[in-house]
C-alpha cells in the first residue's frame, strides 16, 4: 500500500525510519504520475519491509523544494533515513524493482 504523506509527518516516517522508504512526489494534474501510481502499488505489494509513500507537491511545496523536486513524477528512495537514490519520470515496474534491489 502507498500511503499519502504530508510535510509534518516526513521526518517521523521517512527520516527517522530504519527501513527503506520509497517516496513518490506527484501532482494530481500530472498524467505520467497517474500512470506510475498502479506500478508503485504493485511494487509495494511485492516488497514487504519497504515502506511506500506519496507526496502531493502542490500541498507540500516546502518539502518538494527541500528535495529539489522540479519534475514529477519523482521517486526518492531513502535507506535508514538517508537519501540514496531517485528516479524521475514514469518508469516500468522492472526498472524500478532493479533500483529497489540495488539499495536493499
Amino acid at each position: 500500500m502507498v500511503n499519502e504523506l504530508y510535510s509534518e509527518e516526513f521526518s517521523e516516517k521517512v527520516l527517522n525510519s530504519d527501513k527503506i522508504a520509497v517516496v513518490d512526489f506527484f501532482a494530481t494534474w500530472c498524467g505520467p504520475c497517474k500512470m506510475l501510481s498502479p506500478v508503485l502499488e504493485k511494487l509495494s505489494e511485492e516488497n514487504s519491509g519497504i515502506e511506500f509513500f506519496k507526496v502531493d507537491i502542490d500541498q507540500n511545496e516546502e518539502l518538494a523544494n527541500e528535495y529539489s523536486v522540479s519534475s514529477v513524477p519523482n521517486v526518492l528512495i531513502f535507506k535508514n533515513g538517508e537519501f540514496v537514490e531517485n528516479s524521475i519520470g514514469c518508469k516500468p515496474k522492472d526498472e524500478l524493482q532493479k533500483l529497489l534491489d540495488s539499495v536493499k
